[in-house]
């Protein structure tokens, strides 16, 4: 998992059925520190929701390192999606993570002697009428993973481990799941691939039932909503001043990305990392000054970076970001000062976020993105702005970051492994 800016998605959705026979449709999505947000806390001032933001997002890069093909990158409540969905029936509401870095859709279950500390009523399998066991013998047993095993009773258990040590393990079934849209209509997905489990640990918050996974593997969300996703989703995100404003998760014919300005770059494919969306850089600009950036050979297949709508930062490598965020220093009036926080290196004096700044853009393979002031910097305390990109230890992934994509339109196309980028006012959609 790896997302620190959390979003909520409020998902209870309808599947739209276009005269030509397209599907589609759009959900709500919420900044985790905005009023409507369960995990909203009024005592807090927006620097301090940012501060544990930015902590958050540090940790999560320490964690990201070098992983064997079991790990993902983690994206916990405290940095990322959440998701409000419903399981079996009658419908079970569940709030869950929403992670673009892993495959499994799993919630934790009863009877669960070894789970972590849940507020919300947890799953019952045996009070839903469409729960039904994976067998091992079943071919659905395999999208449990290299990590799936037999249990006594001859039934499919996946286990699931993160990079910073959570991880679930339980019973391997098929139930529906029900989601919501913004009309308010249901729309049920049965014989959904669902973990149920018996003993999960980690960094999880005490109101978070489990995590959705939304990457690129088989038992991914997305290929499991068939045509009603056709592979594609989308999201908006909303800069971090902006978080009381809502934010839509886009599937099917609604994720359509295109129009003016409008740029694509191509999905790497990778066996190791398959469960994530690894891009190509190119090279950053500023000015008119470019810097080629590293190739990394732990992602492989002409990838070096992983594009994350839950991580804060745009983690890149320690001597990349030395030398780029010097040439943004240079290019600036500002005076420089410390981050309050201690996150950051590249911290300037101002009394506001109306500052002079050079262009810069990032030159993904086959796409240009022209980066706004609200994706280069990020207000930390009410007179110090600072760079929003950090170095990574000599064993971490590059990330491309939260703050980079606000104010796009951000479209996932698994069919044609394409990433999709379109400058938009999202506060506006």
């Amino acid at each position: 998992m790896a997302l620190i800016f959390s979003l909520i998605f409020l998902i209870s959705s309808t599947v739209f059925a276009a005269a030509r026979g397209e599907y589609g449709f759009s959900v709500e999505m919420i900044h985790r520190d905005s009023p409507k947000s369960p995990m909203y806390n009024p005592s807090e001032t927006h620097y301090h929701r940012l501060a544990n933001t930015l902590r958050r997002s540090i940790l999560l890069n320490k964690a990201v390192a070098l992983l064997d093909t079991a790990e993902a990158p983690m994206f916990n409540d405290r940095g990322e999606y959440l998701m409000e969905v419903s399981l079996g029936t009658p419908p079970f509401p569940i709030l869950a993570i929403a992670d673009t870095g892993s495959d499994i859709v799993w919630t934790q279950c009863q009877p669960c002697p070894k789970c972590y500390e849940q507020t919300a009523p947890m799953f019952d399998p045996s009070k839903s009428s469409t729960y039904k066991i994976i067998p091992c013998s079943s071919p659905s047993c395999a999208l449990a993973g290299q990590e799936r095993s037999c249990s006594d009773r001859s039934v499919c258990q996946y286990s699931i481990s993160y990079g910073d040590g959570s991880h679930s393990n339980g019973d391997f079934a098929v139930d529906t799941l029900t989601m919501g849209s913004t009309s308010g209509r249901p729309v049920a997905f049965p014989r959904t691939v669902v973990g149920c489990g018996h003993d999960s640990a980690g960094t999880f918050s005490t109101n978070v039932s489990g995590i959705v996974g939304l990457g690129r593997g088989p038992a991914s969300l997305v290929p499991q909503m068939g045509a009603a996703s056709d592979g594609k989703f989308s999201y908006c995100l909303t800069p971090i001043g902006d978080s009381a404003e809502s934010s839509k998760l886009n599937f099917g014919s609604n994720a359509q990305v295109a129009g003016s300005g409008t740029v694509s770059t191509p999905i790497k494919i990778s066996d190791r990392f398959n469960s994530f969306y690894s891009l190509n850089i190119e090279a950053m600009s500023v000015g008119g000054k470019r810097f080629q950036f590293p190739a990394a050979s732990a992602l492989g297949d002409g990838a070096n970076v992983i594009i994350d709508s839950g991580t804060t930062l745009t983690i890149v490598p320690t001597e990349f970001y030395s030398t780029f965020a010097t040439a943004i220093s240079d290019s600036i009036s500002l005076d420089r000062t410390e981050d309050p926080n201690q996150f950051l290196d590249f911290c300037f004096k101002t009394t506001n976020f109306d500052f002079e700044v050079p262009s810069v853009t990032v030159h993904f393979e086959g796409a240009d993105v022209p980066l706004r002031r609200e994706n280069v910097f990020v207000m930390v305390a009410e007179n110090v702005v600072c760079l929003a990109f950090r170095g990574g230890d000599g064993q971490s992934i590059s990330i491309y970051g939260n703050i980079a994509q606000n104010n796009f339109l951000v479209g996932y196309d698994v069919t044609r492994n394409s990433v999709s980028f379109k400058p938009v006012d999202c506060s506006a959609m």
